[in-house]
């Protein structure tokens, strides 16, 4: 494996998804548009998935200044379920904490390479850009990173649904076309309450592991069983309600509520919760439906198969989300 590819696989390329498809979804719809360029959609796409992989490690970087790589080893001796495979690599010896710093720091600078060509070539579109690019960067440091650490203090998941939701696609949208449009900001929105929910889901299965090390993400701050659950209901239902009130408003077209076919999957997530917030050790089994799921194997090794399950399946809501929209994309123009 090259040094590259390790890398890549290190600041967990499996979540991927959470920010290419929205970018995807951006391209599509923007290319209906007279101004649209392929090449900038492009530089614009890998500059969003580097900016994503640089962020993840960053997030690395920071916990580990905070609490050392072993802290879910621990936690886990000490009778708390927690996911104890992030960092393994540094845990292992396959790389230093130096190493992770470097490889962080490459990956934001190509995004920021990627984002200047952009620039140059959309120099009318200049103040929307930077303040769409300023915003993403503070928000991405300061989620993990002193002196706001807005993951330790119940702010994180509202934060990355910002950052993928909203800002990512509305610069996306400009950097491809040089333009926005109302239904595309609506789009973006609820792109963004799904990839909170992904935080969230994450959240309350590591909510006593959390809890333990006093990172206050906003399950812990929330720190009930019935408003944990509230929330749960709002991240992965809210955007079908939102979908069908919009085409009522015709503030979007009725193609859209073909998004409606993944409320089954909705609903068996929101139900694999319910089941782990009575019983987290409770047995939980891979279904047809909860595919794609990569490297299934090497997760049932490592004993961290019931929190990925949950963890896929609303990665999953994102992925099928979006590639809907590429379809209604590919018959209709926003």
């Amino acid at each position: 494996m090259s040094v590259i590819s390790s890398w890549i696989k290190n600041a967990r390329s499996v979540a991927l998804p959470q920010s290419a498809l929205p970018a995807l979804v951006a391209i599509f719809f923007a290319a209906g548009s007279d101004s649209f360029s392929l090449t900038l959609s492009v530089f614009a796409l890998l500059g969003v998935m580097s900016a994503h992989l640089g962020a993840n490690l960053w997030d690395d970087y920071f916990d580990l200044k905070k609490n050392d790589s072993s802290y879910r080893d621990r936690l886990a001796s000490n009778g708390i379920r927690a996911r104890i495979a992030k960092c393994d690599y540094i845990q292992d010896g396959r790389a230093t904490v130096k190493q992770l710093f470097v490889a962080a720091s490459l990956f934001s600078l190509f995004a920021l390479l990627m984002g200047a060509i952009v620039l140059v070539f959309r120099w009318d579109q200049r103040v929307n850009l930077l303040i769409i690019v300023l915003i993403t960067a503070f928000l991405s440091l300061s989620y993990s990173a002193p002196p706001l650490r807005l993951s330790y203090i119940g702010l994180g998941e509202i934060t990355l649904g910002i950052i993928f939701g909203p800002l990512l696609m509305q610069g996306v949208s400009i950097a491809a076309a040089g333009t926005t449009t109302v239904p595309g900001l609506i789009i973006s929105c609820i792109v963004g309450i799904l990839v909170i929910n992904i935080l969230y889901t994450h959240a309350v299965m590591d909510f006593e592991a959390d809890r333990s090390i006093h990172k206050n993400t906003l399950a812990v701050v929330l720190n009930n069983q019935k408003w944990i659950t509230f929330f749960s209901t709002l991240f992965i239902f809210s955007p079908f309600v939102l979908i069908v009130c919009f085409v009522l408003l015709n503030m979007l077209p009725p193609i859209f509520l073909i998004t409606l076919w993944i409320l089954p999957i909705a609903i068996s997530l929101f139900r694999s919760i319910l089941a782990f917030q009575k019983d987290p050790s409770s047995p939980i089994s891979r279904r047809w439906y909860h595919f794609p799921m990569e490297r299934w194997k090497e997760i049932t090794r490592a004993g961290i198969d019931w929190f990925m399950l949950r963890w896929y399946s609303a990665r999953n809501l994102v992925l099928f989300f979006c590639l809907t929209y590429v379809g209604i994309a590919l018959f209709y123009t926003i």
